[in-house]
Order: structure tokens, then C-alpha cells, then sequence
């Protein structure tokens, strides 16, 4: 059990007025517990109650690797195949007091089916929303997750390295990813997360490919990827130059290249949020580009590829010192091509410091 983290949790728990949280396998459960149990048709529920020992209802199949991984710190209510799940939820919910109690629950990832469980287990039970109870509880991370990151960070650079090492003209947009998924395992990646490949007029659809496109001299390419290193993850773009490329291509790239250097050069602790979205925006809508930035200027980073905090219009969040969060500036012109350049930064007393080493400056290659 991370200690620490459970103490947070309880202290988070107790001003804001609630007996428990309930978690069902995912980012929040591994992030408090180091649990890593699966989403699956069998319901699985942790309960961390306020002042108490957490426990867990699920399947007798599960109990073993739940136990090796929890030791004695957590109570678990198995249930057999042939009885379901409703009577250790049942045992759970009266052991632990549920009855007539506030219980957050994660709207973003509990199912109906665990919910209902839990309802009839507990019918006076008051359900209300952790994102909203108990909104960045992953929010600061501490420098154990920052060395995972960057860790993640390094295998990707270098497969990254490795993969515009040799030839790419002529390959599909599928040929490269896969090439590219390749490299990333063989730098180390524990799995990976996504492999984006976009070029010449797909550039301007960012999530597209990839597709069976050939790659052809003369046109921009975007890769974006991410891989999972001891839990945590990566999120890089680089758009590169396939050969030589008309100026028009280069000015695009050279917009948002500063976007990104000026939406970085925005994060210090007590600056918004939004304040960063503002500076790489306003770099793009000055140069003419407005209308083809169509997302975001980032989004946090961690367990997952997309969490809090969001840099984005309207999110008036203060930064703070151990947020981790990208800086992906982009352009979109149809029927022309796309350029993105993604950095992963987390925010330092005084200002923050960029993970992401890999070269911004445009990259001819072959």
C-alpha cells in the first residue's frame, strides 16, 4: 500500500466529508494501493473507508494475486462463480458501515453493474462523484513518478532515433508505426500505449492514421507515440520533413515550433492553466494559423495519457510545483498537412523543467 498516498487520500476524505471511496480496477486503485487488477464481466470493488482498513470484493480467482500484492494491509471479500458477487458485497457494506454513509464513486469508470451492487448492498448509502468530491487526486506527482516518466521518456527519444535512422520515403504510414512499435520495444517500453503516423494531407486530420498512405518526398510527417514505463507513460509528436519541403511547410513549422517554446516558457507555479493555452495560442492566431489550432494546448500526464491538469481556455487552475502536463501546439490545414511538436514538461519552484530532450528544430530526412 502506498502510505503516503492513502494518508492524503484520509485527510482529503475527512474535509470534504466522506465516509468512503469505492474504486473499481484502474488508475485511481493502483495509484492508492498498487493493486492492478482487470475490468471484467465479474465486478471487482475497493473500499477505502475513512479511519478504517480498506477492503476488496472480488472474484475468488482473483484472491491470490490480490493478496500477494496487498499483503495483510487490505480485507478481501472473494465470491465464487456459482454464488456471485451480491453476498460479499453484502458482507463488505455492513462490515464496513456503508449503510446511510457518503461513498464517492468514479462516474468516469464505475460501471452500472458494480454500482447497483453496491446500492443493494447498502441501500441508505449516499453516492456522489469522486471527480468532483475529490477532483486531482493524482495531481502532484512526487519524484518517483517524475523518474518514471522520464524513463518512459527516454525509450521513446530513442526509438524515435532509431527509426529515422533509415530510410522512410516510400513506406505506408502503417509500415512506419509498426517499425516504430518495433524500436519502442526493443528501447525497453514495458508496452505500448498508441502509435500515431500521419503524412502530407493526412497531417491535418491529428488522431487519423495510421493508414495505407504512402509516404512521399516533398511532404511533412507527424509521429505521435507513448509507451509505459513502470506504470507511467510518455506523449511525444515530432513532425519531420520528408526530403526537401516548399517554404510554405517550413513557416508553418517554424510557427509552431515557437508556440511551443513560448507555451513552455508560460509554466511557473501561481500562472493559470489557461494562461499557458494563451501564450502558444496567441503565437499561432498572430502568425494567421488561428483557425487551424483545434485543440488544446495540452493535457496532463501520469497513469493515464490524458489527465488533469488541462491547458486549455477557461480552466482558471493555478499551476503548482509536480504537475506534469504536456505542451503540443499544433497546425491543421486541409487538404495542405498538419504539424504538432509535443514536449512533456512538469512545473519546478520557479519556473519547470521539460522531460522531453528530443530535437525541435525541423528534421530533413530521407
Amino acid at each position: 500500500m502506498q502510505k503516503s498516498r492513502m494518508l492524503r487520500l484520509a485527510e482529503r476524505q475527512l474535509s470534504s466529508g466522506l465516509d468512503c471511496v469505492a474504486l473499481v480496477p484502474g488508475p485511481n486503485l493502483r495509484y492508492l494501493s498498487g493493486l492492478t487488477l482487470f475490468m471484467s464481466e465479474r465486478p471487482i470493488v475497493a473500499f477505502f473507508p475513512l479511519g478504517g482498513r480498506p477492503a476488496v470484493v472480488l472474484p475468488l480467482l482473483e484472491k491470490g494475486r490480490a493478496a500477494a500484492m496487498a499483503g495483510e494491509n487490505i480485507e478481501l471479500y472473494p465470491y465464487s462463480d456459482d454464488e456471485g458477487p451480491a453476498s460479499a458485497f453484502a458482507q463488505a457494506a455492513q462490515a464496513l458501515g456503508l449503510d446511510g454513509k457518503r461513498c464517492a464513486v468514479e462516474h468516469l469508470h464505475m460501471r452500472v453493474l458494480e454500482l447497483r451492487f453496491l446500492e443493494a448492498a447498502a441501500p441508505g448509502v449516499c453516492i456522489v462523484s469522486l471527480e468532483e468530491a475529490l477532483p486531482g487526486l493524482r495531481l502532484i506527482k512526487d519524484a518517483q513518478e517524475v523518474e518514471a516518466m522520464r524513463g518512459a521518456i527516454e525509450i521513446t527519444e530513442q526509438g524515435l532515433r532509431s527509426l529515422i535512422s533509415r530510410p522512410l520515403i516510400g513506406l505506408t504510414e502503417r509500415q512506419i508505426a509498426d517499425r516504430l512499435a518495433q524500436e519502442l520495444m526493443r528501447t525497453g517500453a514495458d508496452r505500448i500505449a498508441f502509435v500515431i503516423v500521419v503524412s502530407g494531407p493526412n497531417g491535418a486530420d491529428p488522431h487519423r492514421g495510421p493508414s495505407d498512405r504512402q509516404t512521399c518526398a516533398g511532404e511533412l510527417l507527424t509521429i505521435d507515440c507513448g509507451v509505459y514505463h513502470d506504470g507511467y507513460l510518455s506523449d511525444i509528436t515530432r513532425t519531420f520533413a520528408l526530403g526537401e519541403v516548399g517554404g510554405a511547410l517550413v513557416k508553418m513549422y517554424n510557427v509552431v515550433q515557437y508556440a511551443n517554446a513560448e507555451g513552455k516558457a508560460a509554466i511557473r507555479p501561481g500562472v493559470t492553466a489557461q494562461q499557458v493555452d494563451r501564450a502558444a495560442r496567441q503565437v499561432i492566431a498572430v502568425a494567421g494559423y488561428g483557425e487551424y489550432f483545434i485543440h488544446r494546448t495540452g493535457h496532463g500526464l501520469g497513469i493515464e495519457t490524458h489527465e488533469p491538469p488541462y491547458i486549455v481556455e477557461g480552466n482558471t487552475l493555478p499551476l503548482e510545483p509536480g504537475m506534469a502536463f504536456t505542451v503540443e501546439p499544433g497546425v491543421y490545414v486541409p487538404g495542405v498537412g498538419g504539424v504538432r511538436i509535443e514536449d512533456d514538461v512538469v512545473v519546478r519552484e520557479g519556473g519547470s523543467e521539460c522531460l522531453t530532450t528530443f530535437p525541435r528544430e525541423l528534421q530533413f530526412i530521407s
